[in-house]
């Protein structure tokens, strides 16, 4: 991979990390007015035939942002792996990683046969 390549990834990726701390701040934020909530003891979701509850969405909005920081460290791997000159190149097998999947995965370590194969 040309380091003209190299770097229009990193602008990819850097992009998709700045949206993704984007969306995990409002996740925590979320989160925080949900925390509000459930510390009101007033509080009686549970019997709402109208919506999910606080422990629904509670359970919901940690999991989308446990997500979305797991989405972050990809990035960042992915960033670290374009710094080492390494970007694109299968880290199980040694092969490249194909164009067509690192457009769809641009976090992708792992060709599309060792993915496969869950190496």
């Amino acid at each position: 991979m040309t380091a003209e390549q190299q770097g229009k990834w990193a602008t990819l990726l850097t992009s998709k990390r700045d949206d993704t701390l984007e969306y995990a701040e409002r996740l925590r934020a979320s989160l925080g007015i949900a925390r509000e909530a459930r510390a009101d003891a007033t509080a009686d979701d549970e019997h709402d035939p109208e919506g999910p509850t606080m422990s629904q969405e509670w359970t919901q909005l940690t999991a989308l942002l446990a997500d979305a920081e797991s989405e972050i460290d990809d990035v960042d791997a992915a960033l670290a792996r374009i710094d080492a000159g390494s970007y694109g190149i299968c880290t199980s097998c040694g092969k490249p990683i194909t164009k067509a999947r690192l457009q769809a995965r641009p976090t992708a370590e792992l060709c599309i046969d060792c993915a496969r194969l869950g190496r």
